[in-house]
């Protein structure tokens, strides 16, 4: 990603709600889900749902601004 893509992509991310954007975040620093579980107080069986609207919120944050 160049500087403004980084900037959009940071922007967009502090827009979403915190759980949705520590889990991308988590994710783009590469901890196992096991840990990613552990910090977002979540079952691991929930973890595919999570992401997946966590990643479609910042698609709508990022298709918005």
């Amino acid at each position: 990603m160049d500087d403004d893509q980084t900037t959009t992509y940071d922007a967009a991310l502090r827009r979403l709600p915190l759980t949705y954007a520590l889990a991308l975040r988590l994710l783009d620093a590469g901890v196992d889900d096991d840990e990613m579980c552990g910090y977002l107080d979540i079952e691991p069986e929930g973890l595919p749902t999570l992401l997946d609207l966590a990643r479609r919120k910042l698609a709508a944050e990022l298709q918005d601004h």
